[in-house]
């Protein structure tokens, strides 16, 4: 089993997005994959078709439900566990819980006994958190998502120092690399600090995902933009980015 833990230190980066398609992508190389909505949001299901009520999600497993008795399975081939719907107070009983057992996440996943080619995608709220720290905990690989402007560069000081915090040192832990998101090369300035993002950080550059409206038109139908638009640039973005990470991973 490897996990990839895609985060941000900023909201409106499109991680959501990046998540449930890099999942897509994955699963097109032949291996089985589930999708972690680690967001109280709830909102990665909408990338899969599954806008009825989830019911019991993560949210709800503090009991003792197995993490199998909550996956859902999805038309696009990729497994969903969802954050599940919950009361406010059945919210901060989780994120108690998961303050408590700073390994809650890694423990439950090792617990499933997945197979080895298994890839978990774990998508979390943006900036620093509880959901964040758990899915640092648990990954093999860390997926940065960034823009191309001056806010999410200034952000990048931070998510270096949470990686640090929870990721380096551990030996299941391989590496982390940036993802460049909605990249317009019209732009200068994007182009400046695309330009300089790909100088600083080489090698760990996960790949560049151009705007592409097939993007945000997928999600309107429920689908990944493989499903929606196998032949779009967004989907040769997304699909660079999976064999970035395969390779990362030594798969």
């Amino acid at each position: 089993m490897k996990v990839v833990a895609v985060v941000s230190a900023k909201g409106g980066v499109g991680k959501s997005t990046v998540s449930a398609n890099l999942s897509a992508a994955l699963q097109a190389q032949g291996y089985p994959v589930i999708a972690v909505d680690l967001d109280p949001q709830n909102g990665l299901r909408y990338h899969f078709s599954l806008h009825q009520s989830t019911g019991l999600g993560l949210s709800g497993t503090i009991h003792g439900t197995p993490l199998s008795d909550i996956i859902r399975p999805t038309e696009a081939g990729v497994a969903l566990l969802p954050y599940g719907e919950c009361t406010e107070q059945e919210r901060q009983d989780f994120e108690a819980e998961l303050r408590h057992n700073k390994r809650w996440l890694s423990e439950k996943l090792h617990g499933m006994s997945l197979a080895d080619d298994v890839m978990v995608v774990i998508d979390t709220p943006p900036g620093p958190s509880v959901y964040l720290s758990q899915a640092l905990t648990a990954a093999s690989l860390a997926v940065v998502v960034v823009l191309p402007d001056a806010g999410s560069y200034a952000t990048l000081p931070q998510m270096r120092s949470l990686i640090e915090t929870y990721c380096l040192g551990r030996p299941d832990f391989i590496d982390y690399g940036l993802l460049i998101n909605q990249v317009e090369q019209a732009h200068q300035l994007g182009k400046d600090i695309t330009q300089v993002l790909r100088t600083t950080f080489d090698e760990r550059v996960v790949g560049l995902v151009h705007t592409d409206q097939a993007l945000s038109e997928a999600l309107a139908y429920g689908q990944n933009i493989f499903q929606y638009r196998s032949y779009s640039e967004g989907a040769r973005d997304m699909q660079a980015c999976g064999q970035w990470v395969l390779r990362r991973l030594g798969l």
